[in-house]
């Protein structure tokens, strides 16, 4: 169902935000922001809990001044958020149940079990995303090439038997369409492209760059604003590792560099922008 479709069926049942979240089990603050707009785009898992609550299969029943759904409360008795089932966890117990019990708005990662908390990207940090993300977009689009061009936050689940990781890179490139959802990607893509940051640059350089090789990416860019050069991973080809500096022109390897991309430009743009000593702050 459609945001639209569920905020009339919320209303036409006159539940409140609270009542939702108690039958649906999902957080009382995503709930108010998916009905008051503020979250544009839930997670799949997210309206698939509110569907079964406000769908339109719903058996209701008037009891003690409010509409009670026993489909629903039964629903909450099995969800994780039910008291009962509460289970405090350690680190590298995780699983894909968990991450998708997560609110919305609190950035994650699953991997091997382990959940890393994401804080929120800086400036540079989204200005060199956007850029790697906007030329690979560009050529693919003119190309009229079957990949597809993801940018973060995009769930995806490198290995569909590991059922303890998924993953958001900060820009993606998947061309066999097989792997593409509507929830994620499904499968590992043929190419990560991770900016790092103090956050997560000790996660990003170890952690995953592991996980990426053994789930077959094909090529991996770890690009480090702080020491301006940009290190590429060639899975493909017994792991060469190529470095390149924020002057250098990077080939693309999945597209057999038809695609170069010009960091000098990046560089040049990120000095106007905020000074030519930006990678010391």
């Amino acid at each position: 169902m459609r945001i639209e479709e569920l905020k009339e069926r919320k209303r036409a049942l006159g539940y409140t935000a609270k009542q939702v979240a108690e039958l649906s089990g999902v957080p009382l603050g995503t709930v108010q922001k998916i009905f008051s707009g503020h979250t544009k785009a839930p997670r799949y898992e997210t309206l698939r809990a509110l569907e079964k609550v406000l769908g339109p299969n719903v058996n209701v029943k008037q009891g003690e001044g409010s509409l009670i759904r026993e489909e629903a409360f039964a629903y909450a008795a099995e969800d994780h958020s039910a008291p009962e089932h509460d289970v405090v966890k350690k680190q590298g117990e995780y699983t894909l149940e968990d991450y998708f019990a997560i609110p919305d708005e609190r950035r994650v990662e699953l991997i091997d079990g382990v959940i890393y908390d994401m804080t929120a990207p800086t400036s540079l940090h989204q200005v060199i995303t956007q850029f790697l993300f906007a030329e690979i977009w560009n050529f693919v689009r003119s190309n009229k090439g079957n990949c597809l061009v993801n940018i973060a936050p995009t769930d995806v689940h490198l290995d569909v038997n590991d059922n303890k990781t998924m993953v958001q890179p900060d820009v993606l490139v998947t061309c066999d369409r097989s792997k593409v959802t509507i929830p994620r990607i499904e499968g590992a893509p043929d190419l990560v492209i991770e900016v790092l940051s103090p956050s997560t640059r000790r996660k990003d350089i170890s952690v995953k760059v592991n996980k990426y090789a053994e789930t077959g990416v094909r090529e991996l860019w770890l690009v480090d604003p702080r020491d301006r050069r940009v290190i590429v991973y060639d899975f493909e080809n017994e792991d060469i590792i190529n470095i390149y500096t924020f002057r250098d022109k990077v080939p693309v390897l999945i597209f057999g560099g038809e695609l170069t991309i010009d960091l000098a430009q990046l560089s040049d743009y990120l000095d106007d922008l905020y000074g030519d000593t930006w990678w010391e702050r």
